[in-house]
């Protein structure tokens, strides 16, 4: 299909006379080289919804993309696609902590002494444990100190598979700043993880 302009201008050239259809000619070139070139802007937001969207893998590709520091408050934390992103990540470089809510630092019900937080570590991620909450319910990722993660998903294979979830990627470096913030003065008074103990029961939501 050919333009409108283009169609002026052979309509021009039949019916004009030569100096005229210069004219047009010149000036329908100058008017479509000054028209600025629309732009596409990525989204400042990205949202995403559990039961029917693959929350998790906006998450790992968030994650993926990182290329300096990414910090996290998790409250459950068993998903093994971002559990395994964040250890590739501290792999190829990037700056990765996180702060855990006791849940995710003690034995299990099962009697396992393995968790995200003994995975994290063993990869070589600091964590630290939330212990003076009765819940440390944060869902949160900082990357690049410019994007943010939160919503109601938490970092499990039940918040994509079995509930109804809410997801928020935030492209915005302001906003970034202020959960960074709240990151660091949730470490303050965090412990360093070292290995599974006995945090006491955990409180109910």
């Amino acid at each position: 299909m050919i333009g409108a302009l283009e169609v002026m201008v052979r309509l021009s050239h039949r019916t004009m006379p030569k100096a005229t259809f210069t004219l047009t000619t010149l000036l329908a070139a100058f008017l479509a080289a000054s028209t600025p070139t629309a732009q596409v802007k990525q989204p400042v937001w990205q949202v995403c919804f559990t039961p029917g969207q693959d929350c998790t893998t906006l998450i790992v590709d968030e994650i993926s993309g990182a290329r300096a520091s990414i910090l996290v408050q998790a409250y459950s934390f068993t998903s093994v696609p971002i559990l395994s992103a964040l250890k590739a990540a501290h792999a190829r470089g990037v700056d990765v902590e996180v702060i855990v809510d006791q849940t995710s630092a003690k034995v299990s019900k099962s009697g396992s002494h393995y968790s995200a937080a003994t995975y994290l570590t063993n990869a070589g991620i600091p964590v630290w444990v939330d212990i003076h909450v009765s819940i440390a319910h944060n869902k949160v990722m900082v990357l690049d100190g410019a994007t943010v993660i939160t919503g109601s998903f938490n970092f499990t294979a039940a918040a994509q598979h079995h509930n109804a979830e809410n997801l928020l990627v935030i492209r915005d470096p302001q906003l970034a700043a202020e959960y960074q913030a709240n990151w660091e003065s949730r470490r303050a008074v965090s412990v360093p993880y070292a290995g599974p103990g006995d945090f006491g029961p955990a409180a109910e939501e």
